[in-house]
């Protein structure tokens, strides 16, 4: 993707997804409209939170801790993998499975003027740009 000449991208890691999140809000009531969290999964697959809430009744192993629930793109052996990591257990590191300890991607798009405003919301949330 080209950005049109003027506009800047901004992408910031976080730790929780409610910081990510708060950054989000904050940036769009600033004015910033091209704002999008995502979560970063060293699997390759897609990790859905709601789908897989243990309140729920997920269906996997994995399911509440990796949020990897029985979804059609997710064949038995991935599951499978994915069931085998030491987080599922409960005895994996503290925040082990993290990207760089911090999973919660922000991007934003703005123009180069508001990038230092942006920086600073982003930051305050304890974003690392």
């Amino acid at each position: 993707m080209q950005l049109p000449p003027g506009t800047r991208s901004i992408l910031a890691s976080f730790a929780r997804s409610s910081d990510a999140r708060a950054a989000a809000r904050d940036l769009r009531a600033a004015g910033i409209g091209e704002v999008q969290v995502d979560r970063i999964s060293r699997y390759g697959v897609h990790n859905d939170a709601h789908y897989s809430n243990p309140l729920n009744r997920a269906t996997t192993i994995s399911g509440p801790v990796l949020y990897s629930g029985d979804r059609e793109e997710m064949d038995a052996d991935t599951r499978t993998l994915l069931a085998a990591d030491p987080s599922v257990s409960g005895y994996g590191n503290r925040n082990y499975g993290r990207a760089g300890g911090k999973a919660f991607l922000l991007t934003a798009v703005t123009a180069g003027e508001n990038v230092d405003r942006a920086l600073a919301i982003i930051r305050q949330h304890g974003g690392e740009v």
